[in-house]
């Protein structure tokens, strides 16, 4: 099996072949890092790859297999973090120059569990600054290029974990989804995303964004693999006091009499003819596996993008506001422009924010007491151009790139509850096409399973950027 046809593989067949000794760990970190020379000086994915680390603990992994010790369900399996995710003896920057000399003493819970898992980190991924953007057009390390088209965005902030997975550089990726940051390069980088629950995984070592919406979440290839990464990094921390002590969910069972709600496009603002037609299309396996398909209109949904936007500057500025004081002329242009900004809110913009918050998640409950799950676009349309500020929306109407990406996304953000975006087309010109469903708080489970069983029933998830060999 050559390296690229490794490197082509899902985690759930890598994991098999690995068992049966067809493949070893080190044949499938080698295939990853061969990608990665090949592709990252374009791509730039990656702002730091350990090739002789990376390559050991393989080695180390093998020789336990065959001595008959396996750690768990990711044992010999590569992965990436996102920069702003704790790693023992590596810089933890968050895609700043703040940081930039920053080394982190002990891992977040979330790398530890990935370690335990026997999983092997190759590296940390690029990323829009604090995370805070949605572009990954990151002033001090280089914009992050989508693989599908390298003069369109990869979306943010976790764009290097989406284009690294897109790119079949790695198998799979940690990011993090405060508004949108692991859905949205998930969608436009043709990659699986969950966003978890709020709580129901650590958030202890990653630097923080927004407290109340921050969470960490995969990326992979498929709905079954971001299940898998989901299961080694999730539940309580004594070191997170906001995460549940509810139990992770092992294997979920095929789906059963699905109720699946469909969320009504808004008449005042239409959804770009591509991302509608494909959406309109997963409808047809949908509805193969579920006893209802049933279109929805929620009210009240258009304040949902300024409330997330309050919140996600009023609570950083918490952090920043220090920095900002003493070292402004170290950050970018536009996050200094948004942390200057957050500092103008007053305390009751930020409590309006709050009370629509609980609104929003009386309508979300209102429609999921009758239905599993509500399936939305993750973005109406397709990946901006390359550093683009601002976009003009399929209604006509120009806005700022940050506005253009919330419509759908600051839906589960700002309810606390778990989504995944995964591959449903591609438009016209050839970009990926993201579907979001959003579930009841807990029960990621049962978003995997209705996922993975939609993509045992379409190949958009198969599609690669890069040419097989």
């Amino acid at each position: 099996m050559s390296a690229h046809t490794v490197a082509d593989l899902d985690i759930v067949t890598l994991r098999t072949l690995l068992a049966s000794g067809e493949v070893s760990s080190r044949e499938a970190t080698q295939a990853c890092l061969d990608r990665i020379e090949e592709l990252d000086e374009t791509l730039n994915a990656f702002v730091q790859v350990d090739h002789t680390r990376a390559l050991e603990v393989a080695d180390a992994l093998d020789t336990m297999r065959r001595a008959g010790h396996v750690l768990g369900e990711l044992h010999g399996v590569p992965l990436a973090l996102k920069d702003n995710i704790s790693q023992a003896g590596y810089v933890n920057a968050a895609g700043s120059a703040i940081l930039a000399g920053d080394v982190a003493s002990s891992d977040a819970t979330v790398v530890e569990r990935l370690k335990r898992a026997g999983a092997v980190i190759l590296g940390r991924l690029n990323m829009h600054e604090f995370a805070q953007g949605v572009t990954t057009y990151n002033p001090h390390t280089g914009p992050t290029r989508n693989p599908w088209d390298v003069g369109r965005s990869p979306g943010g902030s976790s764009g290097g974990s989406g284009v690294a997975v897109a790119a079949r550089e790695v198998f799979g990726a940690l990011g993090t989804d405060t508004g949108c940051s692991v859905r949205l390069p998930a969608a436009f980088n043709g990659v699986t995303g969950i966003r978890p629950t709020i709580g129901r995984v650590s958030n202890s070592g990653v630097t923080p964004l927004a407290w109340s919406m921050d969470t960490v979440g995969p990326l992979a290839r498929t709905a079954e693999d971001c299940g898998t990464i989901l299961r080694a990094i999730a539940g309580h921390d004594s070191k997170d006091p906001a995460t549940s002590m509810r139990p992770v969910a092992l294997r979920p069972a095929e789906p059963t009499n699905l109720r699946v709600a469909v969320l009504a496009p808004g008449a005042d603002r239409p959804t770009d003819p591509d991302v509608q037609k494909a959406l309109d299309a997963a409808l047809s396996p949908l509805g193969s596996f579920s006893a209802v398909v049933e279109t929805v209109h929620i009210d009240d949904l258009e304040h949902a993008i300024t409330a997330l936007k309050v919140v996600n500057m009023a609570e950083p500025a918490g952090t920043h506001g220090r920095w900002l004081r003493t070292r402004a002329d170290e950050y970018g242009d536009d996050l200094r422009t948004l942390m200057e900004g957050a500092e103008l809110f007053l305390a009751s913009h930020y409590i309006q924010a709050q009370r629509y918050r609980s609104h929003l998640q009386s309508l979300l409950d209102d429609v999921l007491r009758s239905f599993d799950v509500l399936v939305t676009p993750t973005v109406e349309f397709g990946a901006p151009p390359l550093g683009a500020e601002e976009i003009t929306l399929p209604s006509g109407q120009t806005v700022d790139v940050i506005t253009g990406v919330l419509r759908y996304n600051a839906i589960p953000s700002l309810t606390g509850l778990p989504a995944i975006s995964l591959p449903a087309g591609f438009t016209e010109d050839g970009l990926p096409i993201g579907m979001q469903l959003i579930g009841r708080a807990f029960e990621e489970d049962l978003l995997v399973v209705a996922a993975a069983s939609y993509q045992q029933l379409t190949s958009w998830h198969a599609r690669s950027p890069v040419p097989h060999s």
